[in-house]
């Protein structure tokens, strides 16, 4: 019965083509929608995920990782003298617009800590040194946005907000599908950046070779005030805003307790261990953005398709062999084995279909990866998505299953 199988797959080699075609498209679609959606869900705690730090501290009206409310660089104080924390570092976020020298502006978002700190981790950087940036106006980002940022890469300098920026250092695998560009800078630039004084205007140009004149314009009605230069960054002062409190706990301290612990002495504030605020984020992009949904209709369209194709496929290679069925049942084979020749056919279907569509999927993922898009292919996604795909061909073989049911022997004496 399986030399029946094999040769009714492959007796009509164009038909064959375009079944596998199909079956390759499905599992394309299949495996790019739910390999996005994994990416981006990945992609949004990144940041979380690649830390060092046991507990985050946030505020009490954080919604996600880049939605929350500031907290005062004072609490940062405070955290370090709970009993049980051994290690406390600040994390500053906010946005800024990028102006390069030459070229349209670009939303940005500079996030801001301690080049020499341990707790957060900014990713593998690729070219420069993190401890560059706690030069003046210094900035690192990630490889996949350099060419939004119309950067040629370390040396490139522009205007962040309305501040000089030079960037130094390049990093990898820290930039997700739904942010702004990410700008990670030292503490005190970052505060710079962010809390620059809204009753001042600053007006920088690049000058080329990394020099940058920038003045600032005090407004006054007397027409001859003359313009200054804009200070250096400066440490933050106990009134400044932050955004987290990254916690490293004391070793064999219960991680619960600990929040609860910093939740009773800390006022307006919420602690998280790394896996409740990882999840925390991704619930959000999932469940209040609808992108779960979108991704997860177009891996179900994909199914159809497939399912339509194979079936299509089966039920006319079943009807051109009706009679070679009919000549079978006539010779007393039970209809298990006839539905085991069709069932293996789909399975062939799957399996052949499966190959190239995987591998298809596993170039465009390392192409994308390049561009800051991940469409994460996991050992157990693959093997998942090929037990989606022998199921959905074995699926459509009910209908040439139902078409050999009602086999009529006797159709093999008809002319």
């Amino acid at each position: 019965m399986a030399s029946i199988a094999r040769k009714n797959l492959l007796e009509d080699i164009p038909r064959f083509i375009v079944a596998q075609a199909g079956i390759l498209f499905a599992v394309s679609l299949i495996t790019i929608q739910t390999g996005i959606l994994s990416g981006f869900t990945r992609s949004t705690t990144l940041l979380i995920d690649k830390s060092n730090a046991e507990i985050w501290i946030a505020s009490d009206k954080m919604v996600n990782f880049e939605l929350t409310d500031p907290l005062l660089y004072g609490q940062f104080n405070q955290a370090k003298t709970i009993d049980g924390v051994q290690q406390v570092e600040a994390l500053i976020l906010g946005s800024v617009r990028w102006r390069p020298r030459n070229g349209e502006m670009s939303s940005s978002k500079v996030i801001g800590f301690n080049p020499d700190g341990q707790l957060f981790n900014p990713g593998n950087v690729i070219k420069g040194n993190v401890k560059d940036l706690k030069q003046p106006f210094a900035v690192m980002a990630d490889q996949s946005r350099l060419s939004s940022m119309l950067s040629k890469g370390v040396g490139t300098t522009a205007i962040a907000g309305s501040l000089p920026a030079k960037l130094v250092a390049v990093t990898k695998g820290t930039q997700s599908i739904v942010s702004s560009t990410l700008l990670f800078t030292s503490l005190e630039n970052a505060n710079t950046y962010i809390s620059a004084s809204i009753n001042a205007k600053v007006n920088c140009k690049v000058l080329g070779a990394g020099n940058f004149q920038c003045t600032r314009v005090v407004e006054k009605k007397d027409p001859t005030q003359k313009l200054r230069e804009i200070p250096a960054p400066k440490r933050l002062e106990i009134a400044d805003p932050i955004a987290y409190i990254l916690v490293k706990a004391k070793p064999g301290e219960d991680l619960q307790l600990l929040k609860q612990k910093i939740e009773e002495v800390m006022t307006g504030i919420a602690a998280y261990t790394q896996k409740e605020l990882s999840e925390k984020t991704r619930f959000f992009w999932l469940a209040r953005t609808k992108i779960g949904l979108v991704l997860g209709m177009g891996a179900v369209v994909g199914v159809i398709v497939g399912i339509v194709v194979v079936a299509q496929i089966l039920y006319s290679s079943v009807s051109d062999h009706i009679k070679e069925f009919g000549t079978l049942k006539a010779m007393g084979a039970s209809d298990r084995e006839l539905y085991a020749v069709i069932v293996e056919q789909a399975i062939w279907m799957a399996v052949l279909g499966y190959i190239p569509g995987i591998l298809v999927c596993l170039g465009l993922s390392t192409w994308v990866a390049s561009k800051g898009i991940i469409i994460l292919i996991t050992p157990w996604s693959a093997l998942g998505i090929l037990g989606v795909t022998v199921v959905m061909c074995v699926g459509s073989a009910f209908f040439a299953i139902q078409k050999v049911t009602r086999i009529d022997p006797a159709i093999v004496f008809k002319a």
